[in-house]
């Protein structure tokens, strides 16, 4: 056990006493040994990966007196004398390094705990957060947005991008961060304790990592972490009653109040639609009798059903941090996702070809595919552990047709069987020459036999993309460059 008490720890300790170990040498393991080591504190990093950016930046922090261990078998032992285990997002407790560190009753932080501890204690700015299964990266962004029309300092940071400890370690202060936050990084959490934070939904996905019976309710359990010790508002989502749950289950500051987000009428503290506006019944002084219009669906960059949920939670912790309703619909108004989220690649012989590369598990598949009336859907990938049942039943009767690809399309395929068996499917993974070369312009090629004017192809494929291209990004390029030679759009 380490002699040195990490309680208390903050920015202005003395982290000289502290011998440190960051597991795992990404972004955000880079990171946090780099704001570490200028703290004072005896950094190891350790990685069993390499690569060309993770070799300069180990060069870097070895000049400024880390100790980097970069390759196969780095990680296998903890070092000797370690006080403090920080942990990337992603490395699971029955790791060994992590069974050894609490084995010897060392603290194990991840680096969104480090971030929250090091907070600079004069300008400490307050977190507005977002965790869920799907729509948090445009939920941040919106909400960032938002905030900095109304003339606030703001970050969209964590999951989204930048890492956590960057933005509090900045030299110049923000009024307030815009946090997107998974199950992963709120697993090695502590001491966090947000303004306001939202859980949008919570559905079957990361099963290979929260593994065995109680996966779920262990997966569920770390998004509601976000709640703990919140102290203006937890936002959630009307139509997923887990999200209520975790609400009601969470220790927060006394005041602290629960905000739903609906796409029907809002009651009474809630925001929601009326007659296609984005109303607030939450935070006007005459709710029981009126609401304040925040904007409209027409404003946003897309009506889809869960854009329109996204804008809703934006808009809700916005409101609870004091944001005016003219920011809120000046940010949304503003507001266009990023690549590979229902983006139209191409119109061609009357039909639409959609990317939706970003739906990455069975939910954001659904809430994709329910956009739309009349859709070839193209699926499949790496299902991480997931099933598919409940949305084949969901949006069954919308399917033209399903292309699969990947190594676990046999899973979409047994759901399609069961509760959709007259939707044609066509296995498009593997034996044709030009797939060999070009695997996507198979897949669109199969998609355009099932197609019909009117129709939608969407790419949503339900399943992460590792099996097959090097992430959801590259698997949206591929699909949109082969949509455009086909189709002559580019």
């Amino acid at each position: 056990m380490s002699d040195v008490d990490l309680s208390a720890y903050g920015r202005t300790s003395d982290w000289s006493r502290v011998r440190a170990t960051v597991a795992g040498f990404g972004v955000t393991g880079f990171a946090a040994a780099d704001n570490l080591t200028h703290l004072g504190a005896a950094v190891t990093a350790l990685d069993d990966r390499t690569d060309d950016a993770k070799e300069e930046r180990g060069t870097l922090l070895g000049v400024l007196g880390a100790d980097v261990r970069l390759g196969e078998g780095s990680t296998a032992e903890l070092p000797e004398g370690t006080d403090l285990l920080v942990v990337s997002p992603g490395w699971r407790p029955d790791h060994p390094l992590l069974q050894q560190a609490t084995a010897r009753g060392i603290p194990v932080w991840g680096e969104v705990e480090l971030a929250w501890r090091l907070r600079d204690p004069e300008h400490p700015a307050p977190w507005l957060a977002v965790t869920g299964t799907n729509g948090k990266t445009t939920t941040v962004q919106m909400l960032h947005r938002i905030l900095a029309a109304a003339g606030l300092r703001s970050a969209a940071v964590g999951n989204v991008g930048r890492p956590v400890v960057e933005a509090v370690m900045d030299p110049e202060p923000h009024d307030v961060l815009a946090v997107e936050l998974s199950s992963f990084q709120l697993h090695y959490t502590r001491s966090l304790a947000c303004r306001s934070a939202a859980v949008l939904n919570v559905a079957e996905d990361h099963l290979d990592w929260y593994d065995g019976p109680s996966g779920m309710r262990a997966y569920a359990a770390d998004k509601g972490r976000i709640y703990h010790g919140v102290e203006r508002a937890c936002v959630y989502n009307v139509a997923d009653p887990v999200t209520e749950q975790l609400v009601r289950d969470a220790e927060v500051v006394e005041g602290a109040r629960a905000i739903g987000f609906t796409l029907g009428m809002p009651s009474v503290g809630m925001v929601g639609v009326v007659d296609d506006i984005l109303a607030d019944r939450a935070f006007v002084e005459e709710r029981r009798t009126s609401a304040a219009e925040l904007c409209t669906i027409s404003d946003l960059a897309s009506p889809a059903p869960h854009f329109v949920a996204n804008a809703l939670a934006a808009a809700a912790l916005a409101r609870s941090h004091g944001v005016p309703q003219a920011a809120v619909r000046a940010g949304l108004v503003g507001f266009r996702p990023d690549g590979h989220r229902i983006a139209t690649v191409a119109e061609a012989d009357g039909v639409t070809w959609v990317d939706d590369s970003k739906a990455t598990n069975p939910h954001a598949a659904q809430s994709s595919l329910a956009g739309y009336d009349h859709v070839v859907w193209i699926a499949g990938g790496l299902a991480k552990g997931a099933r598919f049942d409940d949305l084949v039943q969901a949006v069954g009767s919308r399917l033209r047709g399903v292309v699969l690809l990947g190594r676990d399309r046999h899973l979409v395929a047994d759901a399609l069987s069961r509760h959709a068996p007259d939707v044609p499917v066509i296995d498009a993974t593997g034996g044709e020459t030009e797939s060999e070369h070009d695997p996507m312009a198979h897949v669109v090629a199969a998609a355009a036999d099932l197609a019909r004017p009117g129709d939608t192809v969407l790419l949503a494929p339900g399943c992460a993309s590792m099996d097959m291209f090097a992430d959801y990004a590259a698997r949206g390029d591929a699909f949109a460059a082969a949509v455009r030679h086909r189709t002559g759009r580019g």
